[in-house]
């Protein structure tokens, strides 16, 4: 069955080669990415039935636009593949203080997802790119009160939208399903070539695994879980997800950005 499937961070990488491999399925597709020429050059590529909007992930007045935008312009969103992500950057702090990789990797996606449950299906998917690599959350650093280390604020904030993802499906138990899903480490990519210096391992690895979450009936009652594609398996996220503390701290620190945006 033809499903309607919106990638953020589609223009490069692991989302660019999703994108690709769900177009040659057959699938209507709605990319993301912040550059309109290769936005212009994906659709392109992609074919007839997609569609492209435009935003800057770290903005999150952008992001709920474009929210908005999609609840204006699609009748219905079956799979959201929330992949837009960020490491090293220039730039690690938006014009409000906050670390970049908090609001891209974490914040944005969790945003997108709860703006668009007006159309998505309950039978719908939410998939969140999180990482093996995961670290305590420091809600401060979250905050934008303390600076971090380029690969701890990429750990903490991957943790912390695994954690978001874990609550949403709590909070929704008649769906969507909301999936976080480590797509394999050190992939090909151009955030792990400028982040580790290695030209990295088979996109094709991620490709796989998300196209599965995204469609598969294996992950159909999967909501809340955790997939961690290094090991092939679903698999316990780092402790502090277990730890109703803590979880209630990180996802009350999350709503309380995002609802800043709105």
């Amino acid at each position: 069955m033809t499903k309607t499937i919106l990638i953020t961070g589609a223009t490069d990488g692991l989302g660019r080669a999703t994108a690709l491999a769900l177009a040659k399925e057959g699938h209507r597709l709605i990319v993301h990415g912040r550059n309109a020429e290769k936005l212009t050059a994906l659709t392109q590529s992609l074919g007839v039935d997609v569609s492209s909007i435009r935003a800057d992930m770290s903005d999150l007045a952008q992001v709920a636009k474009m929210a908005r935008h999609l609840n204006e312009t699609q009748e219905r969103i079956d799979v959201v593949i929330n992949n837009a992500g960020v490491f090293k950057t220039a730039q690690p702090l938006t014009p409000e203080g906050l670390d970049v990789r908090f609001v891209v990797n974490t914040f944005a996606p969790a945003l997108l997802s709860g703006l668009l449950l007006a159309i998505v299906p309950k039978d719908g998917r939410l998939v969140h790119l999180s990482s093996a690599a995961q670290a305590p959350v420091d809600l401060e650093a979250m905050m934008g009160k303390r600076r971090l280390k380029d690969m701890n604020a990429y750990a903490q904030s991957k943790l912390a939208l695994t954690i978001w993802s874990q609550d949403f499906a709590e909070r929704h138990g008649d769906g969507p399903v909301s999936v976080a899903v480590n797509p394999g480490s050190l992939l090909a990519t151009k955030m792990v070539r400028e982040g580790f210096g290695t030209a990295g391992n088979d996109l094709n690895i991620g490709v796989d695994i998300l196209s599965r979450v995204a469609l598969s009936d294996a992950f159909a009652t999967a909501s809340g879980r955790y997939f961690d594609n290094d090991s092939g398996r679903f698999a316990s996220p780092h402790p502090d997800a277990a730890d109703p503390g803590k979880v209630a701290q990180v996802v009350e620190a999350i709503n309380a950005q995002i609802q800043s945006a709105l």
